[in-house]
């Protein structure tokens, strides 16, 4: 059986104290223990910021990419072993900013990976510019007089695109959390969870305070992720009252399922001549 322990990574971590990161952290932690995933058939993938530090701090496989190219590298890994469980963590401004058309491109594909993006509406790593997700007038370093340009919803993209498991979490809710990415690991397809989190160094408006104010659990309201035009309503919802959980849930072939050959098994698994790929390579 394993536990949180079983994904002990012992690496230096030099997130801010108070930071929703540890929190995120320690949910994957629990998440990942409770569905018993061992450790080598787990893959993290990342990209650049804070949240793409994540992995170092976890036991299993993991690669850590470019800014906003976490997708396209989890999407080959998916393709290249199906049966491999990949998770990319991400920050808001690696995946809405840098990464946006990876984004939009791994939600059509309906590849059968898991997005968690720690959104903190601000960039992090480098000081605190305003993100993709920063609110309208939000003041920083870089814009002194508030942001100009409307926020971008990123779940209510993902839905319009026909992403299959839509969710919000908050860090601060870490059994929450725990509980809504055992589900989003377990939906076959693409699943993302939008997860809200402070910043404690660079955002004193989206504050642990501010949010614990505002959310609210879907599930105890009895709201049924069923209904797509109710789940647009939902991603929608943003100021005094904020829901988090399970927006939207809709079982769809995945991006491998409808590839004929992998029904054979895993393309790692395949046998091939080398001579003949080096010809290929060496004559391209």
């Amino acid at each position: 059986m394993l536990t949180k322990e079983s994904f002990f990574c012992d690496f230096e971590n030099k997130w801010c104290p108070g930071c929703g990161n540890f929190q995120i952290l320690d949910a994957m932690k629990d998440a990942f223990a409770a569905m018993d995933l061992a450790p080598e058939k787990l893959l993290v993938v990342s990209g650049i910021g804070q949240a793409g530090k994540t992995p170092h701090f976890l036991r299993c496989n993991f690669f850590h990419g470019l800014h906003g190219r976490a997708l396209p590298v989890a999407t080959g890994a998916k393709i290249a072993n199906h049966k491999l469980t990949v998770v990319v963590s991400s920050g808001d401004g690696d995946c809405y900013g840098e990464g946006g058309n990876h984004f939009m491109s791994a939600i059509r594909r309906n590849i059968d990976i898991t997005l968690l993006v720690h959104n903190n509406k601000v960039y992090g790593l480098t000081k605190g510019q305003a993100s993709p997700t920063s609110d309208m007038g939000f003041k920083t370093k870089m814009q002194p007089h508030g942001v100009i340009a409307d926020s971008f919803n990123p779940l209510a993209v993902a839905l319009a695109l026909g992403a299959g498991f839509v969710a919000r979490g908050f860090s601060g809710s870490t059994e929450h959390l725990s509980g809504l990415i055992q589900k989003a690991v377990s939906h076959k397809g693409f699943s993302i969870i939008d997860i809200m989190q402070p910043c404690v160094s660079f955002n004193s408006v989206n504050s642990f305070a501010w949010y614990k104010k505002r959310i609210y659990d879907l599930a105890e309201e009895g709201y049924d992720p069923v209904d797509l035009e109710a789940a647009i309503s939902m991603a929608r919802k943003w100021g005094d009252r904020i829901p988090i959980g399970v927006l939207y849930e809709k079982a769809s072939p995945s991006y491998t399922d409808r590839i004929d050959h992998l029904a054979d098994g895993a393309l790692i698994d395949f046998s091939y001549e080398k001579d003949a790929v080096q010809a290929v390579i060496e004559n391209a």
